[in-house]
């Protein structure tokens, strides 16, 4: 959600802003802007709602001179998208520009203190709040700009990332975080700042991920400066960076969504290298390998993730529970922070994001922490928040995920899962040696796997225009299938904006079972495995009453082709690993069901990326 620029330096400030500003529009937003500080002593903000290229139109006559400068998409939480509510805002003298991606939760309180002194405010958000106090304390205390910031984020409760420029100092920035990502790119002579390393990862590879509670002080011609806010100094930790400008373009495709639907089987290559060995008859997950008093002692696992992660989440649970008898919760995070969760010392919370800066997911680590509980954490953005919180944890090694609706992510996570759970077996004894080289045997082939189902490419393409109007779809599965349906419904909704809706295949016959008719065609996942006579059942009583059916089976099937109207055939796996070959065709449907109806499948509406505020 949002996202921040930020560059001092000799460059065109002006071009790296708008650059970094492109490379950002994935998390999601609705307006952007952007503040100039021209050595001349002007500080110039320049706003217009909607894409980055309605800023660029709206620039393109406007003095662009500049030294440093800061910049932001909005995504609107305080106030209407709007050109007054946009980024960055202006402190009532002007001297300040500030950009800010969180909730500052007692912004009204703050605003009418601020009132009653005499501040008037021209927008509805509360990051302009945030910059009157900082300019009140300013000159109230008669103070510089870093302790004006340092003495109003102690005041502040909430969110934070921020970055503030001033008039009278051309050659610096401020920044500062809290709970919200905020990195600082450190190059030859010039410095960067973002809310992720995308924006600058084309100039430098060395990079600093700033912690909650400090303020970054970047200045022309003098090293990078890290304070806390009561002015402590703080270590500067360096991180090279291990991303690449191809991994952020669009590679030949139309979309980044389809490319990286395309690119899962060397993402799950990348997600497997070094964690099965022996050909397949160990596998390595160091977390638990350097932990495995926690694993071999736990007495519950609780997992808590958001969206697509919380669908992994739930394989997650059919995989420890079946393959390590340990049982297993999972929670919304969202729900879970606000649910008094009963904790201790023997139980093992694993917390599933993508971004790896979930706010509900951090704000449900943190208590689980509180309460002593071993907190592990699974995410794909190494230096995020997530992994700095937990007390250990495994990357799952996809690459930077530029669309919104998650793919490849939901497979490598899924694939994580799947060795977390056959490392934790390998551990307990709770798997025989034999059945956990099955497991890396058939892990090893995965991506060659995933391989044959993208050539279903073609064939989804031409099926998709047969339901490109339907109005709802239902999606049903049994067993690892339940969690997939989920996330192919997830799927649908989150780009075409058509109603869809997974179930267990069970739970038809107590509700949902009422809407089917010719016109509610049903996606049904039925691979080959223990409840596959279960679901034949299923696909009758949905055909007995006239609905249309896409089917996911097993190559060779023989009984629900003849039942179904369409049939995808996938490769026979084991059933713990069958979701990541079923996800792969759903995926495909999703994205040409949109692309068919016009829609903008890598930016869809209302959505973020990364959801960083509550």
């Amino acid at each position: 959600m949002c996202g921040i620029v930020g560059y001092i330096g000799d460059g065109n400030v002006y071009d790296v802003l708008i650059k970094g500003l492109h490379r950002l529009e994935y998390r999601g937003y609705d307006s952007a802007g952007i503040a100039l500080v021209n050595p001349s002593g002007s500080l110039n903000v320049y706003k217009a709602m909607g894409k980055v290229s309605n800023l660029e139109n709206y620039c393109k006559d406007k003095n662009l001179e500049a030294k440093a400068g800061i910049a932001h998409t909005r995504w609107a939480t305080h106030g209407e998208p709007s050109d007054c509510n946009a980024h960055p805002h202006y402190s009532e003298d002007g001297n300040l520009a500030l950009v800010h991606n969180g909730t500052i939760e007692n912004y009204k309180l703050l605003k009418d203190a601020l009132t009653q002194h005499g501040c008037k405010f021209h927008s509805e958000t509360d990051t302009e709040v945030l910059v009157q106090l900082i300019e009140y304390i300013k000159i109230k205390n008669n103070c510089s700009l870093l302790d004006a910031v340092r003495e109003a984020l102690k005041q502040v409760v909430g969110a934070y990332a921020i970055a503030v420029v001033e008039k009278d100092h051309p050659n610096r920035i401020i920044a500062a975080r809290k709970s919200s990502p905020l990195v600082i790119g450190i190059g030859e002579d010039e410095m960067f700042l973002a809310s992720d390393a995308t924006p600058f990862v084309e100039y430098t590879k060395e990079c600093v991920y700033l912690k909650d509670e400090e303020v970054a002080i970047i200045e022309r011609g003098e090293p990078l400066k890290l304070v806390t806010l009561e002015n402590k100094e703080a270590k500067i930790d360096v991180t090279t960076l291990e991303l690449s400008i191809s991994q952020l373009e669009k590679g030949g495709y139309p979309h980044f969504m389809l490319k990286e639907i395309f690119e899962q089987p060397s993402t799950l290559k990348d997600c497997i290298r070094g964690r099965v060995a022996e050909k397949g008859r160990r596998i390595i997950i160091s977390g638990v390998m350097d932990n495995a008093e926690k694993f071999l002692n736990a007495k519950r696992v609780v997992i808590v993730a958001c969206g697509t992660s919380w669908h992994a989440g739930l394989l997650g649970k059919y995989l420890i529970q079946d393959m390590c008898r340990i049982p297993v919760e999972v929670e919304y995070a969202s729900e879970f922070r606000y649910s008094n969760p009963v904790l201790d010392e023997r139980d093992i919370v694993i917390a599933i994001s993508q971004s790896g800066e979930t706010a509900d997911t951090l704000a449900a680590i943190n208590i689980a922490k509180s309460m002593g509980a071993f907190v592990y954490g699974i995410s794909n953005v190494v230096g995020s928040s997530i992994p700095r919180e937990t007390d250990s944890g495994t990357y799952i090694h996809v690459g930077p995920e530029i669309g919104v609706a998650s793919t490849k992510a939901f497979t490598g996570q899924v694939m994580v899962l799947t060795l977390l759970a056959a490392a934790i077996a390998q551990l307990k004894g709770t798997k025989s040696p034999e059945e956990i080289e099955e497991i890396g045997k058939t892990v090893n082939k995965i991506p060659s796997y995933v391989e044959k189902v993208l050539k279903l490419n073609d064939k989804i393409e031409r099926l998709s225009l047969i339901y490109t109007y339907a109005r709802n779809f239902l999606y049903l599965g049994r067993g690892y299938s339940y969690p997939v349906a989920l996330e192919g419904a997830l799927k649908l909704k989150e780009i075409s904006y058509i109603h869809a809706e997974g179930y267990p295949a069970a739970e038809m016959k107590h509700g949902p079972i009422a809407l089917i008719d010719a016109e509610m065609p049903s996606v049904i996942i039925a691979p080959n495995d223990h409840l596959y006579e279960k679901i034949v059942n299923n696909v009758q009583q949905v055909k007995a009453r006239g609905g249309s059916i896409i089917a996911i089976v097993t190559e060779g099937d023989t009984v629900i082709r003849n039942i179904a109207d369409h049939v995808l055939e996938v490769p026979e796996v084991p059933e713990c690993l069958s979701p990541i070959i079923t996800s792969i065709p759903l995926q495909l449907l999703s994205y040409y069901i949109a692309i068919n109806k016009g829609k903008d499948v890598d930016m869809p509406r209302n959505l973020a990326k990364s959801v960083t505020v509550e």
